[in-house]
């Protein structure tokens, strides 16, 4: 049994990492900053194990994360500001809590270094997922060029102006940072890589896909995709889909992603490495948006597909689970739809508030949605 920090441990995934801990016989301490954008006015959100040890602290306050870390055998690091719109406007923030946190946090460990620390990186560092070409190339640098015309394409082409086919993205595929939240996920993911191992720590990073379940933070707008659809369809409105609603993600079930941080813990295998955490099937996200409407009983009508697309987003990029699954021996096991189920299920006691409109309007007025 270990005593394990979890940071950020008090947010949708957190929670249920917690569980997933004490559930194998750990005891768990849980820093975080409790902000009003994610968790509302709590001291304690629902839905945090009652024997989770609470400490309400920013982790970059370098005091409280030192004390925090008394004790503690092992560290999942989660904290951080998450929003890939948000980020585009809220730079210093963005860059103060995820870069700054993480460098605060890597400081107080070593002068306390535990056995490992697990950390949560993001598929956003990829930017464009894996392509091929016409001819069989494989292409890790596609990029988007500017759309002239309402007739032109969302998808990226080739020198030769011919469509890319997206295939599954694998570890390999070198980042393409295209929003300051995607260069804020991988500076927390090479800190912990550099730092740990000189200073007789163990480093691993987990690559998280699109989570989702319950306990998302259905009132935060820049939140995950399911949860700001789910906020949409409870409040009576459509969901509102940028582009044209084809591009295609990964969704993962937040019990799995639990499973795959405990594992990322213990197995020794792991240490040093990097991982996806994905769920291996793609879906587009107007095919999610139908279907979590279905789920709910909420057919209000078509998603609202708004045409333009938002600085520092990518068109398609889901998961290669291969390193994971021969690795760590991580497979996803949550059926899509019964995690649906599970999630309108979830989603129907509560209230939330629709900041949609709001949030686009604040990307808008800042030149940030073309």
């Amino acid at each position: 049994m270990e005593k394990i920090l979890i940071t950020g441990g008090a947010g949708f995934i957190g929670r249920f990492v917690a569980d997933e801990l004490i559930a194998r016989g750990n005891q768990v301490r849980v820093l975080d900053s409790l902000i009003e954008q994610v968790h509302g006015d709590t001291d304690r959100p629902a839905g945090l194990h009652p024997d989770v040890e609470l400490v309400r602290a920013d982790v970059r306050h370098g005091d409280a994360v030192a004390k925090a870390l008394k004790g503690i055998d092992s560290v999942i690091h989660l904290a951080a500001e998450v929003g890939v719109g948000q980020s585009m406007y809220a730079v210093e923030r963005y860059t103060s809590v995820n870069d700054v946190g993480t460098a605060v946090l890597m400081e107080k460990l070593i002068e306390n270094p535990v056995r490992r620390v697990v950390t949560a990186s993001s598929m956003s560092i990829y930017g464009e997922g894996l392509y091929v070409d016409a001819d069989g190339n494989t292409v890790e640098n596609a990029e988007r060029q500017p759309r002239t015309g309402a007739d032109d394409g969302w998808d990226p082409l080739d020198s030769q102006g011919r469509p890319l086919t997206p295939l599954a993205t694998p570890e390999w595929k070198r980042p393409n940072l295209a929003s300051i939240y995607a260069l804020n996920k991988y500076v927390q993911e090479r800190t912990t890589l550099i730092l740990a191992n000189p200073y007789g720590m163990e480093g691993v990073c987990l690559r998280l896909f699109n989570v989702y379940g319950q306990g998302q933070a259905l009132s935060n707008p820049y939140t995950g995709v399911l949860a700001i659809f789910a906020s949409r369809l409870l409040n009576g409105q459509v969901p509102m889909i940028f582009e044209d609603g084809e591009q295609r993600r990964d969704f993962v079930y937040v019990g799995d992603v639990a499973r795959a941080f405990a594992d990322a813990l213990v197995l020794p295998q792991a240490a040093g490495e990097v991982f996806n955490i994905g769920s291996g099937n793609d879906r587009s996200v107007t095919e999610v948006a139908r279907e979590l409407a279905r789920a709910m009983g909420r057919n209000h009508g078509e998603p609202e597909i708004v045409g333009k697309s938002r600085i520092g987003d990518i068109r398609h990029c889901f998961c290669d689970t291969t390193k994971a699954a021969e690795t760590l021996g991580f497979r996803a096991e949550q059926d899509f739809g019964e995690g649906l189920a599970e999630l309108a299920e979830w989603v129907a006691e509560q209230t939330a508030d629709d900041r949609v409109a709001e949030a686009r309007a604040e990307l808008e007025a800042r030149g940030l949605v073309a």
